[in-house]
């Protein structure tokens, strides 16, 4: 069977993103094989990306698309801000929709994308979510707090914020980010008992209230070039922590994300660029 396929990329964060709305790739890709998963992830044996995206029929009224999230690992996950980004992009190229606003659904989200004249998109992210049980988060006995304490298998003790946006985040503090352990750390949180269904692992630098570096260790991926719902979570930690305004700049390795968010109960907002790299084919067997 030939499956198309467009790799894209959003500050870095690549993706390999399959049109599944119609027969016979919508049923084909409702559970997606993990060795063509293997395939498509595989920098050396395969296409090559962070993450595999799905393009499904809209999975009720109060969205235009289903979003479907797929890591390295095969695992699924349930946000995804660069690739929302992309998403919304590879929707209007490729004649799926003319709306410049649209509404997608993940396993846990509901996003509103937006794109921009100057060729970025916006993404309303949800509201930060911190309190232990949603992100989830098992430390200080269930009690929400600013920052937790996290005993690693060094003897040593990690501070960190928590918080979910649609998906676990560990926010770290460093005094450099070029320096910081991420992949040791990274790893080493993908396995702790805090986190029952592991975290993105984010060490953020920030460098004035407008402006913060940032290296994300997703969980079922490593670490990335960008992760914009991993950005969402520095700015809202950051900003219950004091340390970012309304609006910053978050720079990761692929580029700079813009953020905004009130500090209440509203969103969070991403705005980057998106872009197509490429289109081809897969043989795969029926």
């Amino acid at each position: 069977m030939n499956l198309p396929f467009t790799k894209m990329q959003g500050t870095g964060n690549d993706f390999v993103v399959i049109d599944a709305t119609r027969p016979p790739l919508h049923a084909l890709l409702r559970s997606p094989d993990p060795a063509l998963l293997r395939r498509l992830t595989d920098r050396r044996f395969g296409v090559g990306c962070d993450q595999v995206l799905l393009v499904e029929p809209a999975p009720g009224p109060d969205a235009d698309f289903g979003y479907r999230i797929f890591n390295a690992d095969g695992s699924e996950v349930g946000q995804c801000g660069n690739g929302a980004r992309c998403l919304a992009r590879y929707v209007r190229e490729h004649g799926l929709s003319d709306r410049r606003e649209l509404r997608v659904r993940t396993s846990t989200s509901r996003l509103e994308l937006h794109l921009l004249d100057d060729g970025r998109v916006r993404v309303n992210m949800g509201a930060p979510r911190f309190e232990p049980a949603e992100i989830p988060l098992q430390a200080d006995g269930g009690r929400r707090a600013p920052e937790y304490r996290l005993a690693l298998a060094d003897g040593t003790t990690l501070a960190c914020g928590a918080v979910s946006m649609g998906n676990p985040h560990a926010v770290i503090e460093v005094a450099d980010v070029e320096t910081a352990p991420v992949a040791a750390i990274g790893e080493e949180l993908q396995h702790h008992a805090a986190f029952p269904q592991r975290v993105n692992a984010g060490f953020v630098q920030f460098l004035d209230p407008g402006r913060a570096l940032l290296r994300v260790y997703e969980r079922g991926s490593g670490e990335t070039l960008a992760c914009g719902s991993g950005a969402c979570a520095a700015m809202a930690v950051g900003r219950l922590w004091g340390k970012l305004e309304r609006r910053a700049e978050i720079v990761v390795r692929g580029g700079v994300l813009e953020l905004e968010w009130d500090g209440g109960s509203g969103p969070v907002w991403l705005s980057g660029p998106a872009e197509s790299v490429f289109e081809g084919s897969l043989e795969w067997p029926k």
